[in-house]
């Protein structure tokens, strides 16, 4: 497999973008989204939507930690 050209990769980061701009509307509701997931799914390599997807999560994680700072559970056999 070949690395994907210019066009290729623009298309890809365009139709991720779109995506996750659908997803931040939406609530994260992925159902209503799902024509811009499968154009995502086309575009772009599957290694890379893979990637993209893990990504997006991390971001999400990273924002909640910065915006709510970190609740470590309560240990559930503490006396």
């Amino acid at each position: 497999m070949s690395a994907p050209t210019m066009e290729e990769r623009k298309a890809c980061w365009g139709a991720r973008d779109e995506f996750w701009q659908c997803l931040d509307r939406h609530g994260d509701d992925a159902s209503k989204c799902e024509k811009l997931r499968l154009s995502f799914e086309s575009r772009c390599p599957q290694q890379w939507v893979k990637y993209f997807d893990k990504r997006r999560d991390f971001l999400k994680y990273k924002k909640k930690l910065e915006t709510e700072g970190y609740h470590p559970p309560e240990a559930a056999g503490k006396s």
